[in-house]
């Protein structure tokens, strides 16, 4: 802790004045149709603010309690009562409790009462309309306004706005809605009124730009998509305003219709942008320390949002790094080899392609990397790379709040060997050949550090056929994310996701548990036995690229990267000069073999076809950027085709830290595998093997990550 001591030290601490109390905590008690966080927000009497959520008076200043600000303060929770419809809420200081030399504690306890009720809803005016729009326009106002809900003022309000907002999207642009309340107090009863002037339909006049700059204004105006004569609406001008901000070019967009002259029934806009730096360059580094491997890496970046001008967005990341091997959380020791990795991709992304919204991409990458699979491999074990090269081209479009993506993918994998190379022969090439198909709907408030709100994803694959390639499969993967807030400071967030693989000229080796688990007879003929190896070696290198895997810092986090799922006894992982010791060492047949040692020590993971995840978070803001999380994952990967399998729950629970950065929070995650929740005790565990433990004492692992894991 002497750190710390530091740097309570270096930044200060702050005092008590003399014969003042500090606030250590706040309470409300009594409430249930207000959230409580809501009322802390509405309130100036705050706990004092912890350092690192564990130290008041360090870096942040003591809130001092004042009686008199205690007394506003309950007035100001009457009135966010009122506001809600409880007209006969009563606020009042319970206690005022001592809980040191100079702190106090606060309750404020709570008296709802009765609320006022909506008694009527009525929408005047929308006779003037044509049938369907006055039905859609008194559909937006009730929804807001429900009768029988209590009188809510924000609601009254919110109501008028969504009444506006329905006529201005559909060419009323000079639409007024009044709204009037009745409430009746001592009947707790409220009669709403709102009356609706449409006006005229309005069309869309001349567009003007200020701001563009060196920009090409041509390029702008097809992206923003309005004409001269269009009809006028609202949604249009939100829709252009986020499809503007896309192009990464603005800092900030505004486009503000001229409404003053209703009679013209002709709306001129004005444009206003403000250009952001074109040209980005990034660098910088990190470390990756799991139970897979240790590497060490520098990342830079350059990107350009005008490239060769027509607003062409180009960017260029490269990742060069070396892999520390063998060492790994479970093995602290110097390495023995450094094996070099890199990656490389580009991006070069046509704005307007096709159409005003559409982007034409094109995406080539070009990686070297180890496979790393096993958590303890042994001293002699090959260690096998791929030199990979990729390429994606496509189109991807934003409507609304849904964004799709299609693509046409080729994939070329070369094998080699960076240690102990057993018989080369085996390996060979692989490319695999697909259109990708990608939607997502985001209702979330915020894409880094959502509160609230849905996101769903589709991705759906067609490898092979007339695509050509090595693989010929369809692979289909949905996903489900949900956030609710709970309180000010709490945020509950799950996750849900499965997969289906349907491959139709590979996997007969993972899917046919002999012939994964037990080698393959090294007495056979040579012709024979060359012939079997080159078959189940091509079989798993596919199932390797497009096959399932569980575990690790965004799945399963009481798992290391990948050990979720089928294991198997891979040729092309194993020296060749151990043949004979993996004939008999690691076949379960054999005698003297012990599954708690030799499944781990000989099995790889090679991926499965069926997979399901779920994830539940509770994730709490400490101070500052500070923030912990509790969570629970739950997760299995089979060998089968449609074998979801719910009792192979693989259920982890542990807790995390969080500290906010602009990219997202950097995150530290213990997850421990709850005992007796893992697989039914009829489960081939040799499929599998036992999943290592942490320092091979605790069945737990660690995972470092960028960003919440969902």
């Amino acid at each position: 802790m002497a750190w710390l001591a530091l740097a309570a030290t270096s930044t200060g601490c702050a005092s008590i004045p003399q014969g003042r109390a500090a606030v250590d905590d706040v309470t409300v008690k009594g409430q249930v149709a207000v959230d409580a966080g809501e009322i802390e927000e509405k309130i100036a009497t705050a706990p004092s603010e912890k350092f690192l959520g564990l130290f008041r008076g360090v870096v942040y200043d003591y809130e001092i309690f004042d009686r008199l600000v205690l007394q506003r303060d309950l007035a100001r929770v009457e009135r966010l009562y009122r506001a809600r419809g409880y007209y006969d809420a009563h606020a009042r200081a319970g206690r005022v409790l001592k809980t040191g030399d100079g702190h106090v504690r606060v309750e404020i306890i709570v008296e709802e009462g009765p609320p006022v009720l909506i008694a009527s809803v009525r929408i005047g005016g929308v006779e003037r309309l044509p049938p369907v729009i006055g039905l859609a326009v008194t559909a937006s106002g009730l929804l807001e306004m429900k009768k029988g809900a209590p009188f809510d003022e924000d609601k009254f309000i919110a109501g008028e706005n969504a009444i506006r907002k329905a006529l201005t999207s559909i060419g009323y642009a000079f639409a007024e809605v009044r709204r009037d309340a009745k409430v009746d107090v001592a009947r707790r009863k409220a009669d709403v009124a709102y009356e609706v002037i449409p006006g005229l339909e309005s069309t869309f006049g001349k567009t003007t730009i200020a701001g563009l700059g060196k920009l090409p204004e041509d390029k702008v105006r097809q992206t923003l998509d309005i004409a001269e004569g269009d009809p006028y609406s609202t949604q249009v001008i939100a829709d252009a305003t986020q499809a503007l901000l896309d192009l990464g070019v603005f800092s900030s967009v505004e486009i503000i219709p001229d409404l003053s002259s209703p009679g013209s029934r002709v709306v001129p806009l004005t444009l206003k942008v403000e250009p952001s730096r074109l040209r980005t360059v990034t660098l910088g580094g990190g470390i990756e320390f799991d139970a897979i491997k240790t590497d060490v890496h520098l990342l830079a970046g350059w990107e350009h949002r005008n490239f060769l001008g027509g607003l062409r967005q180009f960017n260029v990341e490269v990742k060069p790094g070396v892999v520390l091997y063998p060492t790994r959380i479970n093995n602290v020791a110097p390495p023995t080899d450094f094996l070099p990795e890199e990656r490389l991709k580009l991006q070069l992304k046509q704005p307007g392609f096709i159409e005003a919204r559409t982007n034409g991409l094109i995406r080539p990458e070009f990686n070297i990397f180890p496979v790393l699979l096993k958590t303890d491999p042994g001293a002699n074990d090959p260690v096998l790379g791929y030199l990979e090269f990729k390429n994606a081209i496509g189109l991807d479009r934003t409507i609304w709040k849904l964004f799709g993506n299609v693509t046409y993918n080729f994939q070329f994998e070369q094998p080699f060997y960076y240690l102990n190379t057993p018989d080369p022969q085996l390996l060979s090439p692989i490319i695999l050949s697909y259109p990708e198909l990608l939607a997502q709907l985001d209702f979330r408030n915020d894409k880094i550090k959502p509160r609230k709100g849905v996101f769903l994803g589709l991705t759906f694959q067609a490898a092979g056929g007339p695509f050509g390639g090595n693989a010929d499969d369809i692979k289909v993967q949905p996903e489900a994310r949900g956030y609710i807030p709970v309180s000010k400071r709490l945020t509950f967030a799950a996750r849900g996701t499965l997969g289906f693989l349907f491959p139709r000229n590979y996997g007969d080796y993972v899917r046919n548990t002999d012939k994964l688990l037990n080698p393959t007879d090294p007495t056979l003929p040579a012709a024979q036995f060359e012939e079997q190896e080159r078959a189940r070696t091509k079989d798993l290198q596919i199932s390797f690229f497009r096959g399932f895997f569980s575990g690790g810092p965004s799945s399963n986090r009481g798992y290391a990267p990948r050990d979720i799922g089928p294991h198997g006894l891979v040729p092309f992982l194993t020296p060749e000069a151990e043949s004979v010791r993996i004939a008999s060492e690691c076949d379960p047949s054999a005698p003297g073999y012990d599954p708690a040692e030799d499944d781990a020590r000989c099995a790889t993971p090679v991926g499965g076809f069926t997979l399901w995840e779920l994830s539940a978070e509770l994730r709490i803001d400490i101070s500052g950027p500070f923030a912990t999380a509790l969570f629970c994952d739950a997760s299995d990967v089979s060998n089968q085709t449609v074998d979801i399998r719910f009792a192979y729950l693989h259920l982890s629970c542990g807790a995390g830290l969080r500290y906010d950065t602009p990219v997202g929070p950097i995150r530290l995650d213990l997850g421990y595998r709850i005992p007796g929740v893992q697989y039914p005790s009829d489960a081939n565990e040799q499929l599998e093997g036992p999943p290592e433990d942490l320092f091979g004492l605790v069945p737990m692992a660690i995972s470092f990550g960028i960003g919440e894991a969902f």
